[in-house]
C-alpha cells in the first residue's frame, strides 16, 4: 500500500508557520517589513495583551488590488522573486505574501486595503488558511491588517508563550530594530490603548534618542566610513555609556537587523582598554554592501549573514569604529562633558580609572582576581576533579537529587560543621570550615545566592511578612520596553522591599529596597540590571516569581563581599544547611564542596 502522500496546504502552512512565527513578536517583524516594502511613510502598530490577542498594523503604502489581497494568502506568493537568482539580489523586507501564508494557517486575519487607482478597498477574512469572506469596503489608501488569536488551532504553541511582559518586551525589540532601521518614516505603537512610542520621521540620531532616552544624546559619537564596495555609519557610544548587557547593541545590513558575533567582536575590540572586561559598548551601525555579496538566507527569520569577504569586512568595521573613538577623544571638551585631563580631551571616566588599580580583598567575585585568587582557584579545580560524586554538572532539579544523594553519604548535614572550630575567610570569595570528615570549602556568593532566593521566593508567598527596608528617594526614567516590563512587576517587587512609584512617562521614584540590597550605583542602573536579569531567566523559568526572586537573589548576592566577622561566618553557614536545597544555587553552581581526610593524606604522599 502506497503511504507517501502531500500534505493539505493547511497543514503545510502550520508547518512552514513553524519556522518563521515563534511568537506574537515574529508576526509584528513580518507584518512591518511589508508594511515598509509597501512604501508606507507612516506606520502604526496597535496590539493587544502582547500580541496573543490581537496585532494589528496599519500604514498609508500602496495597498493591494482585489487579485493581490487573495492572492497574498498563497504559498510562495510574493511580487519580488521571479527564479532563483532573485534570491542573492534581496534588498527588499518582503510584500505581504512571504508570510501571511503562515500567519492565516495559526490565526484569524482581516485584511482591509486599497488602492490609489481603486474606486473602493477590498476586505478579506481568512481563520485557519479557510478564506471565508471577500468583499468590497470602504478604505483610505494602504493597508489596515488584523491578526487575531494567535496559534487559536495550535495549542500546544500557544501554552509555550511567556507571559506578557516578556512577549511585549520581544515585541517592542523588534519594533525598535526596524524604527532604527528606518528614521525617515513615521512609527507609532499602542499597547491595550496605552501609547508606548510616538516617533516622528526624523535623523538617525533623533530616532536614537527617543528610543533609547534623552540622555543618550551626548554619549554618541558618529560613524561614516566609505569605500567602493562597502559603507559603514551610524554612531557608536562613549565609553561611559557602555552596560552589562548587550541591549544596546544594533547591527544592520542593507537596513536589515542581523546577528553578527564576528562583527561585533571587531567592535568589541576597539573599546578593550577603554571600557570592563565585563561591559558591552552602545552601538548603531548600518553596513551597505552589495547584495550579490552576502548571502542573507542563512537562517528562516534572516537575521543571521555570510560575507564573501568577511575578513574585510572585520577590518574595515573596526577601523572605522576606531577612527570615530579617535577624533572622539581629539575633540574640544566642550562638544562633549566639562571638565580636561590636560590636553583638551574629556576626562575618562570614573570607573577607567578604578580598572586599572589592583582588586583589594574585599573586590566582588567575579569582578577581579588577584594571582593569589586564581593560584587557589586553580588549585580548588584540582581537589574537585578526584571527587566523581561532586564534579557532575548540576543544571537541573535532577542534578540537584543526584547531588543531595551524593553528599548524603558523605556529610552528615547535621553536623554540617564543627561549631568550636573558627571557619577561616579564603581569598576568592571562599570559606573554609571543618568537618568530621575533612573540610568543607564554601563558595560564599553562591551560598548567599541560594539563601536569598529561598528568602525571595517565601517572602513573596507570605504577603503577611513585611521585608526590611532601606530608605531613600531617587527618580529615574528608564527605556519604554522596560518601563512597562518595571510597571507590570511593581507589586511582586513591592513584596521584596522595592518600594517605587510609576510617576508616568516611563518615569519612576524610588522610595526603598531591601535591607541587605547594597547599592554600588544609580537605582537607575541596578533596577535596568534587575529587569535584564528577569528578562533573561524568564526565557527558561515558568513562574515569574520565581525568576524574580532568582534574578534579584543573583544581583544582590555579589554585593558587599569584605571581610566576615567569625559569627558572620557561622551564620552564612547555618543560614545555607537551613534552606531546601544548600547543595546549588539557583543558578546551577555548586554552593560547597569538600575534601576528605583520606584524600588529604594522599596528596601528601604523592
Amino acid at each position: 500500500m502506497d503511504i507517501i502522500q502531500l500534505l493539505p496546504d493547511s497543514i503545510a502552512n502550520q508547518i512552514a508557520a513553524g519556522e518563521v512565527i515563534q511568537r506574537p513578536a515574529s508576526v509584528v517583524k513580518e507584518l512591518m517589513e511589508n508594511a515598509i516594502d509597501a512604501g508606507g511613510t507612516q506606520i502604526e502598530l496597535i496590539i493587544k495583551n502582547a500580541g496573543k490577542t490581537m496585532i494589528q498594523i496599519i500604514d498609508n503604502g500602496k495597498g493591494m488590488s482585489d487579485a493581490d489581497a487573495i492572492m497574498c494568502f498563497e504559498r510562495h506568493a510574493t511580487s519580488k522573486i521571479k527564479n532563483a537568482e532573485d534570491l542573492f539580489k534581496i534588498k527588499t523586507m518582503g510584500f505581504r505574501g512571504e508570510a501571511l501564508a503562515s500567519i492565516a494557517s495559526i490565526a484569524h486575519v482581516e485584511l482591509l486595503t486599497k488602492t490609489s487607482i481603486q474606486e473602493h478597498g477590498t476586505k478579506i477574512i481568512v481563520n485557519g488558511s479557510k478564506v471565508e469572506k471577500q468583499e468590497a469596503a470602504s478604505s483610505p489608501v494602504g493597508t489596515n491588517l488584523k491578526v487575531k488569536n494567535l496559534f487559536f488551532n495550535v495549542p500546544a504553541r500557544r501554552k509555550f508563550l511567556k507571559s506578557d511582559p516578556t512577549e511585549l518586551k520581544h515585541i517592542i525589540d523588534e519594533f525598535t530594530r526596524i524604527a532604527l532601521a528606518h528614521p525617515e518614516i513615521h512609527f507609532s505603537l499602542n499597547h491595550n490603548d496605552n501609547q508606548l512610542f510616538h516617533l516622528p520621521s526624523g535623523k538617525l540620531r533623533q530616532r536614537i534618542v527617543s528610543i533609547l532616552g534623552k540622555n543618550y544624546n551626548e554619549k554618541l559619537v558618529p560613524v561614516e566610513e566609505y569605500t567602493d564596495w562597502i559603507k559603514v555609519q551610524g554612531f557608536v557610544g562613549k565609553p561611559e555609556a557602555s552596560k552589562r548587557s548587550k541591549g544596546e547593541q544594533y547591527l544592520f545590513v542593507n537596513k536589515r537587523y542581523i546577528r553578527s558575533n564576528y562583527i561585533q567582536h571587531a567592535i568589541r575590540s576597539v573599546y578593550e582598554d577603554l571600557i570592563p572586561s565585563e561591559n558591552y559598548p552602545l552601538f548603531v551601525l548600518f553596513l551597505d554592501i552589495d547584495p550579490e555579496k552576502i548571502d542573507i538566507n542563512v537562517h528562516p527569520t534572516k537575521q543571521e549573514i555570510k560575507f564573501d569577504e568577511e575578513r574585510l569586512v572585520y577590518n574595515f568595521v573596526k577601523v572605522s569604529v576606531r577612527h570615530a573613538i579617535g577624533k572622539y577623544t581629539l575633540t574640544p571638551v566642550i562638544d562633549f562633558e566639562e571638565g580636561t585631563n590636560g590636553i583638551g580631551s574629556p576626562n575618562p571616566p570614573k570607573f577607567i580609572q578604578e580598572s586599572s588599580t589592583q582588586p583589594s580583598k574585599s573586590t566582588t567575585y567575579g569582578m577581579g582576581q588577584s594571582a593569589k585568587d586564581r593560584q587557589f582557584k586553580d588549585n580548588l579545580d584540582s581537589w574537585q576533579s578526584v571527587y566523581n560524586g561532586l564534579t557532575q554538572n548540576h543544571e537541573s532539579t535532577q542534578g540537584a537529587i543526584t547531588l543531595e544523594s551524593n553528599l548524603s553519604s558523605d556529610l552528615n548535614l547535621q553536623e554540617k560543621s564543627d561549631s568550636k572550630k573558627k571557619p577561616i575567610q579564603l581569598e576568592g570569595g571562599y570559606i573554609l570550615s571543618q568537618i568530621k570528615s575533612g573540610v568543607m570549602i564554601i563558595d560564599r556568593k553562591y551560598a548567599q545566592e541560594r539563601i536569598l532566593y529561598e528568602r525571595y521566593l517565601n517572602q513573596m508567598k507570605d504577603l503577611d511578612k513585611a521585608p526590611q527596608l532601606t530608605l531613600f528617594s531617587e527618580s529615574f526614567e528608564l527605556p519604554v520596553e522596560k518601563a512597562e516590563l518595571l510597571k507590570s512587576l511593581l507589586p511582586e517587587i513591592k513584596k521584596l522591599g522595592f518600594e517605587i512609584e510609576d510617576f508616568g512617562n516611563n518615569s519612576f521614584i524610588a522610595r526603598s529596597y531591601p535591607v541587605e540590597y547594597t547599592l554600588e550605583r544609580t537605582i537607575e542602573m541596578e533596577i535596568n540590571q534587575l529587569l535584564e536579569k528577569y528578562i533573561e531567566e524568564q526565557i527558561v523559568e515558568d513562574s515569574a516569581q520565581a525568576s524574580l526572586a532568582k534574578s534579584l537573589a543573583i544581583r544582590a548576592s555579589g554585593k558587599g563581599m569584605g571581610k566576615m566577622t567569625e559569627s558572620e561566618m557561622h551564620n552564612l553557614i547555618d543560614q545555607l544547611f537551613a534552606c531546601e536545597t544548600p547543595f546549588i544555587c539557583p543558578s546551577g553552581r555548586k554552593c560547597f564542596v569538600t575534601i576528605e581526610l583520606d584524600e588529604i593524606k594522599k596528596r601528601f604522599k604523592q
